[in-house]
Protein backbone atom coordinates (compact mmCIF):
# COMPACT_ATOMS: atom_id res chain seq x y z
CA UNK A 1 0.00 0.00 0.00
CA UNK A 2 1.31 3.45 -0.86
CA UNK A 3 0.53 6.79 0.53
CA UNK A 4 1.92 8.79 -1.96
CA UNK A 5 -0.20 7.27 -4.63
CA UNK A 6 -3.57 7.15 -3.55
CA UNK A 7 -4.61 5.30 -6.85
CA UNK A 8 -2.28 2.59 -5.27
CA UNK A 9 -3.95 2.50 -2.00
CA UNK A 10 -6.71 -0.18 -1.28
CA UNK A 11 -9.47 0.24 0.98
CA UNK A 12 -10.15 -1.52 4.23
CA UNK A 13 -11.40 -4.45 3.41
CA UNK A 14 -8.39 -4.39 1.01
CA UNK A 15 -7.40 -7.75 -1.23
CA UNK A 16 -3.81 -7.99 0.50
CA UNK A 17 -5.37 -8.17 3.62
CA UNK A 18 -7.91 -10.68 3.17
CA UNK A 19 -5.17 -12.75 1.53
CA UNK A 20 -3.30 -12.31 4.52
CA UNK A 21 -6.12 -13.46 6.69
CA UNK A 22 -6.81 -16.21 4.77
CA UNK A 23 -3.67 -17.28 4.58
CA UNK A 24 -3.92 -17.51 8.42
CA UNK A 25 -6.27 -19.94 7.95
CA UNK A 26 -9.37 -17.50 7.96
CA UNK A 27 -11.91 -18.97 5.64
CA UNK A 28 -14.52 -16.16 5.78
CA UNK A 29 -11.38 -14.07 4.16
CA UNK A 30 -12.10 -16.28 1.25
CA UNK A 31 -16.04 -15.12 1.13
CA UNK A 32 -15.08 -11.02 1.37
CA UNK A 33 -12.36 -11.43 -1.49
CA UNK A 34 -14.43 -13.01 -4.24
CA UNK A 35 -16.99 -10.44 -4.96
CA UNK A 36 -14.04 -7.95 -4.43
CA UNK A 37 -11.60 -9.26 -6.80
CA UNK A 38 -14.21 -11.00 -9.30
CA UNK A 39 -14.88 -7.82 -11.58
CA UNK A 40 -11.20 -7.42 -11.85
CA UNK A 41 -11.01 -10.89 -12.93
CA UNK A 42 -14.08 -11.10 -15.44
CA UNK A 43 -12.15 -8.04 -16.99
CA UNK A 44 -8.92 -10.15 -17.46
CA UNK A 45 -10.74 -12.73 -18.62
CA UNK A 46 -12.87 -11.00 -21.48
CA UNK A 47 -9.54 -9.32 -22.21
CA UNK A 48 -8.41 -13.15 -23.37
CA UNK A 49 -11.08 -13.71 -25.03
CA UNK A 50 -10.36 -10.95 -27.37
CA UNK A 51 -7.51 -12.80 -28.64
CA UNK A 52 -9.95 -15.97 -29.58
CA UNK A 53 -11.87 -17.25 -31.68
CA UNK A 54 -15.29 -15.64 -31.66
CA UNK A 55 -16.95 -19.19 -31.41
CA UNK A 56 -14.92 -20.25 -28.33
CA UNK A 57 -17.19 -22.67 -25.98
CA UNK A 58 -15.35 -21.63 -22.95
CA UNK A 59 -17.33 -18.61 -21.30
CA UNK A 60 -15.39 -16.20 -19.22
CA UNK A 61 -17.40 -16.51 -16.20
CA UNK A 62 -16.13 -20.41 -16.40
CA UNK A 63 -12.81 -18.76 -17.03
CA UNK A 64 -12.80 -17.03 -13.94
CA UNK A 65 -14.62 -19.54 -11.65
CA UNK A 66 -11.92 -22.24 -13.03
CA UNK A 67 -8.82 -19.75 -11.95
CA UNK A 68 -10.37 -18.74 -8.90
CA UNK A 69 -10.43 -22.45 -7.81
CA UNK A 70 -6.80 -23.15 -8.68
CA UNK A 71 -6.06 -20.31 -6.99
CA UNK A 72 -7.79 -21.38 -3.84
CA UNK A 73 -6.16 -24.78 -4.32
CA UNK A 74 -2.76 -24.00 -4.75
CA UNK A 75 -0.06 -22.29 -2.91
CA UNK A 76 -0.23 -19.02 -0.73
CA UNK A 77 -0.52 -16.12 -2.11
CA UNK A 78 1.25 -12.90 -0.83
CA UNK A 79 -0.14 -9.77 -2.07
CA UNK A 80 -2.81 -8.06 -4.70
CA UNK A 81 -0.11 -8.00 -7.44
CA UNK A 82 1.03 -11.81 -7.13
CA UNK A 83 -2.75 -12.77 -6.61
CA UNK A 84 -3.80 -11.31 -10.16
CA UNK A 85 -0.28 -12.07 -11.89
CA UNK A 86 -0.92 -15.88 -10.32
CA UNK A 87 -4.64 -15.68 -12.03
CA UNK A 88 -3.62 -14.52 -15.31
CA UNK A 89 -1.44 -17.13 -15.64
CA UNK A 90 -3.71 -19.87 -14.39
CA UNK A 91 -6.17 -18.49 -17.11
CA UNK A 92 -3.42 -18.51 -19.80
CA UNK A 93 -3.11 -22.48 -18.85
CA UNK A 94 -6.84 -22.97 -18.50
CA UNK A 95 -6.89 -21.85 -22.06
CA UNK A 96 -4.45 -23.82 -23.56
CA UNK A 97 -5.45 -27.06 -21.79
CA UNK A 98 -9.07 -26.30 -23.29
CA UNK A 99 -7.77 -26.08 -26.67
CA UNK A 100 -5.49 -29.49 -25.76
CA UNK A 101 -8.43 -31.06 -24.76
CA UNK A 102 -10.39 -30.25 -28.20
CA UNK A 103 -7.66 -30.87 -30.19
CA UNK A 104 -7.75 -34.28 -28.63
CA UNK A 105 -11.29 -34.89 -29.14
CA UNK A 106 -11.25 -33.66 -33.19
CA UNK A 107 -8.43 -36.05 -33.81
CA UNK A 108 -9.82 -38.98 -32.20
CA UNK A 109 -8.51 -38.59 -28.34
CA UNK A 110 -10.71 -41.12 -26.59
CA UNK A 111 -10.93 -43.64 -29.44
CA UNK A 112 -9.34 -47.06 -28.81
CA UNK A 113 -6.51 -47.39 -31.18
CA UNK A 114 -6.86 -50.78 -33.52
CA UNK A 115 -3.53 -52.10 -34.87
CA UNK A 116 -2.98 -52.44 -38.74
CA UNK A 117 -3.02 -56.26 -38.57
CA UNK A 118 -6.15 -56.43 -37.04
CA UNK A 119 -8.15 -54.04 -38.74
CA UNK A 120 -6.63 -55.56 -42.38
CA UNK A 121 -8.00 -59.13 -41.23
CA UNK A 122 -11.51 -57.75 -40.37
CA UNK A 123 -14.65 -58.36 -42.41
CA UNK A 124 -15.56 -55.36 -44.81
CA UNK A 125 -16.92 -55.00 -48.32
CA UNK A 126 -15.40 -57.53 -50.71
Amino acid sequence: MSRDNPAMAEPPGDVTGLLERWSGGDRSALDELMPIVHRELRRLAQSYFRDERSDHTLQATALVNEAFLRLVQGGAIENRAHFFAVAARAMRQILIDHARQKRAAKRGGGDVAVPFDEAKGSPGPD
